[in-house]
């Protein structure tokens, strides 16, 4: 009897060593955005205790200091090409709204996704026009973000073949080349700290920040054999259209924000995209082309280096998919306040 009592007892000493040490690795985060949730300090869900997990297929954890709630919840660090925000495919887009449509653009030319007075994040288009098509199947190849007067650029390099160990993202910042080194969190820091960019795996995956204005979760990929053959998109033998999935969070855009996606953020955005339809498409290309990567050039480009947002007219939201561990699976959180 004594034996076994003694056994318990270790046990339950092991259990109580086994909790405790789980409370102590959980990580906490403070909220900086002024809100609701301003200077509250939030620990870590058991399911996702670290911010920047070691293992880059674990879910991190993340502080939605605009939730009524005001708690940390567990989300996938890549792109949810299902939630708002989203720009993947060939391109399918889900708005602010929720809503799904496609913007199909065209090969080889630029377009603006987000221009705000002081944001502007433009997309190069790449395709591919099988013979018999009237247009051309389209995805989205680099990202050009301004802000105040800083540039930066992301783009997936041209492939023939797929190869997962090879890393096909290039940088640049302000015009020059930027090296960031391979590998899982592998980060780099503007001088002025008002651009983070994080490696999410160890090649052809980052998150881009810009502090109380927006996170981009980024990742590369082909377009695969299997794609090919579902969508019938007759893709040569020389190329595999590399491209990007792309999911955007704001956090400070203004009310009249506008670009293909960025309209959709508006209060009094109606989306033309007609229900029931199989593949919604949203037009605009006029409207939202400009001349390069890096251009606020395009006919309702609202950008200006000099120009901020009057802080009255700041529309603070975030809209993405957490994954809250609580009985709450894939739901949106979104919460606008002006």
């Amino acid at each position: 009897m004594k034996s076994v009592m003694s056994r318990q007892y270790v046990l339950v000493a092991v259990l109580l060593c086994f909790i405790s040490a789980s409370f102590a690795q959980r990580q906490k985060q403070t909220c900086k955005n002024k809100g609701k949730c301003f200077l509250k300090t939030i620990p870590c869900p058991y399911e996702c205790p670290k911010v920047k997990p070691s293992d880059s297929k674990a879910k991190g954890c993340f502080l939605d200091c605009y939730s009524p709630t005001c708690e940390a919840v567990c989300r996938n660090r890549k792109p949810n090409c299902n939630s708002p925000g989203a720009a993947c495919f060939d391109p399918r887009f889900i708005g602010g709204d929720g809503i799904v449509f496609y913007f199909h653009g065209k090969s080889n030319q630029y377009f603006s996704l987000i221009s705000d007075p002081n944001l502007q994040i433009n997309a190069r288009f790449i395709g591919h026009r099988p013979e018999g098509r009237s247009r051309d199947y389209t995805w989205i190849q680099a990202l050009g973000i301004m802000f105040n007067s800083h540039s930066f650029t992301l783009e997936a390099k041209h492939s023939t073949k797929w190869d997962d160990e090879v890393d096909q993202l290039q940088f640049s910042y302000n015009g020059k080349v930027l090296e960031i080194p391979e590998g899982h969190l592998s980060e780099w820091n503007s001088p002025e700290l008002d651009l983070i960019v994080e490696r999410t795996s160890s090649k052809n995956s980052v998150t881009v920040t810009l502090p109380e204005v927006a996170e981009i979760s980024i990742n590369v990929i082909p377009v695969t054999e299997q794609d090919d053959k579902v969508h019938n998109y007759q893709i040569p033998s020389n190329d595999c259209f590399a491209h990007l999935e792309v999911q955007f969070r704001f956090f400070g855009i203004s009310t009249d924000v506008e670009g293909v996606l960025g309209q959709t953020y508006r209060p009094d955005f109606k989306n033309p995209a007609k229900p029931g339809v199989a593949m919604p498409v949203v037009g605009g290309d006029d409207k939202y082309r400009t001349t390069s990567l890096i251009s606020s050039d395009c006919a309702s480009c609202k950008f200006s280096p000099a120009g901020a947002a009057e802080k009255e007219n700041l529309l603070v939201m975030d809209y993405g998919t957490l994954d809250c561990s609580h009985g709450i699976n894939n739901g949106n959180g979104i919460v606008c306040r002006k």
